[in-house]
């Protein structure tokens, strides 16, 4: 468990993120805020305190060590930019160049930014590639987990399922996939475009470690990651979270799935967060 002090700090850090999201999604007018926000705590706490990395300059010769990260729901970049330059993998002002032409920091992430291994941004396989590196981990007998970030609207995709059913067979208990449970997608709510419904209960049918959260619950998250580094089986973690979390007007609103702020709803925005 988490120190006050610790819990505190990832606070600090998730008002900046939320900041930061904000303000990168305004100033390039294209982005994604309502899942931005709905995982900010996850990627906070994942980053801050649970991952090994190594950031540009702190590289170790273990480096090939570092646990890697796979964003599937790669349109919520802002929230994975954020955390990367809090870390130090590149300078904070780097974020006002969010989307703009020649930009390492594009709506989706690419290699070419420092500290991401993975591009992404067709929803649905994230999952497949995280397999493909733990698989790889596993045969070169490489101590590094690998952890990846799931839309719930992706799930509606066969490809996530195919994964599923590939994680236990091959024995990938070096893996942990966090789920971003907010229930909406970007046509609404994810249990009206195709329900997922019981949740657990299914990818549990698929032999793997599940553990129910609520994503927002700072030490709650880090406890259900710690967990999933000890299980024998590849785990799923389900963070329940509210899209938009830490706005007022953009909470539980499939409005904002990908939409800018014009100038009075990001001093709004802004005035909640300060």
């Amino acid at each position: 468990m988490l120190t006050d002090n610790e819990i505190k700090e990832i606070e600090a850090h998730c008002l900046e993120n939320r900041r930061n999201i904000i303000e990168m999604v305004y100033e390039a007018q294209s982005g994604h805020i309502g899942g931005s926000l709905s995982s900010c705590e996850i990627m906070t706490v994942l980053f801050h305190k649970c991952m090994n990395t190594a950031p540009k300059g702190k590289q170790t010769p273990d480096y090939s060590k570092r646990d890697r990260f796979v964003l599937s729901k790669g349109h919520v970049s802002p929230i994975y930019y954020s955390v990367l330059a809090q870390l130090g993998y590149f300078e904070k002002s780097e974020l006002k160049t969010f989307r703009k032409l020649g930009t390492r920091l594009q709506g989706h992430p690419i290699p070419g930014c420092p500290g991401v291994d993975v591009a992404t941004g067709s929803l649905g396989q994230g999952l497949s590639i995280a397999c493909g590196i733990a698989i790889a981990l596993k045969l070169d007998k490489n101590p590094a987990h690998v952890f990846v970030l799931l839309g719930d609207g992706e799930l509606q995709e066969g490809s996530v399922w195919e994964a599923f059913m590939q994680a236990p067979h091959r024995k990938l208990n070096n893996l942990t996939a966090i789920i971003d449970r907010n229930r909406l997608q970007i046509d609404g709510n994810t249990e009206c475009v195709k329900g997922l419904d019981n949740l657990a209960q299914k990818i549990k049918a698929f032999n793997w470690n599940v553990i129910e959260i609520d994503g927002h619950d700072i030490n709650q998250i880090y406890e259900a990651i710690e967990q999933s580094k000890k299980s024998e089986a590849p785990t799923a973690i389900i963070a329940n979270t509210i899209k938009g979390k830490g706005v007022s007007f953009m909470e539980n609103n499939a409005g904002w799935h990908g939409k800018a702020p014009n100038k009075q709803d990001y001093e709004k925005a802004i005035l909640e967060l300060s």
